[in-house]
């Protein structure tokens, strides 16, 4: 009992005793938090307030006629959705195998910090470098043309250092006992990396595919060197004759009638739709986590 009254007593007089220094960082820290929220809360929903009445069937589900003068963003609905499938087709198992050989398999510290240091150094470039980079060697060099196939290849390049970074801060995360229980049940390295550290890292897979989706949605001023500029006519042909040829995205039609033509509600609209499909990806994007999560613990 005595015990109990002096904890009580000795956590009341810490109460206090709480410096005013201590107060006054609490009450900042509790304002700055409360201001994000507030402007995260504002931008949202003053883009949806202004985009979503925009959102009508024939604006999601035609294309733009000048002759009409209609307006329609399913060709940039369309190229959006196969420059996010391909980039992450190509960049996820990319990134996730260069964080599991720099996690696991790589010994030479200098290397591992070289490689470090230059996918912080790639993370950081302005994309209108990659843009340009992009252009001389897939649509160049390669004779890739401007196409959807340039534009994905150049925004794998984009988010690699992103998606190996994340990767490999969750492979560091998980706890060590893990890889000594599965080595003392003679289990194969490769087996254990399988089975027990990439379930366990699903979490950090699931942010760095959000933060891919983010960046490859959010780009313009690289696709519209690489990948195209204007999508005004329907995808025509098989889908690897819509992947070989140009077209512009979402990001790139909210530039053009937003700044070149000065439609702002158009601008609000395709905004929206940009809110709702990252919003959307990163709710499939944790279900899928969750049930692959299941899938393993079981």
């Amino acid at each position: 009992m005595k015990t109990a009254k002096t904890e009580g007593s000795s956590g009341s007089l810490m109460k206090k005793r709480r410096r005013p220094g201590d107060m006054i960082l609490y009450a900042l820290i509790y304002f700055f938090s409360a201001a994000i929220l507030c402007m995260v809360l504002y931008f949202v929903g003053y883009i949806l307030w202004e985009g979503l009445p925009m959102l009508t069937p024939q604006f999601l589900t035609s294309a733009p006629n000048p002759i009409e003068h209609t307006e329609g963003i399913l060709p940039a609905l369309i190229n959006t959705s196969y420059i996010i499938l391909l980039s992450l087709l190509i960049s996820v198992p990319i990134g996730v195998g260069g964080a599991v050989y720099l996690n696991e398999y790589a010994k030479n510290k200098r290397l591992i910090r070289v490689i470090e240091f230059t996918t912080e150094t790639l993370a950081g470039i302005p994309s209108i470098i990659f843009g340009v980079f992009g252009y001389v060697f897939f649509c160049t060099a390669l004779n890739l043309k401007v196409s959807l196939v340039s534009g994905a290849l150049t925004l794998t390049l984009m988010v690699l250092p992103t998606i190996i970074r994340t990767m490999q801060e969750a492979l560091k995360a998980v706890p060590k006992s893990y890889r000594e229980g599965a080595a003392g049940l003679g289990a194969a390295k490769w087996y254990t990396i399988r089975t027990i550290l990439l379930p366990a890292s699903l979490p950090g897979l699931v942010t760095s595919v959000i933060l891919a989706v983010g960046r490859i949605v959010g780009e313009s001023a690289a696709l519209i060197l690489v990948a195209g500029g204007a999508a005004i006519y329907m995808p025509r042909g098989n889908l690897f004759e819509q992947l070989m040829s140009s077209g512009g995205t979402l990001s790139v039609e909210l530039y053009r009638y937003s700044y070149s033509q000065g439609k702002n509600d158009v601008g609000f609209g395709i905004a929206a739709v940009l809110m709702l499909i990252v919003l959307l990806l990163n709710l499939v994007t944790r279900y899928i986590s969750r049930r692959l999560e299941k899938k393993y613990q079981k």
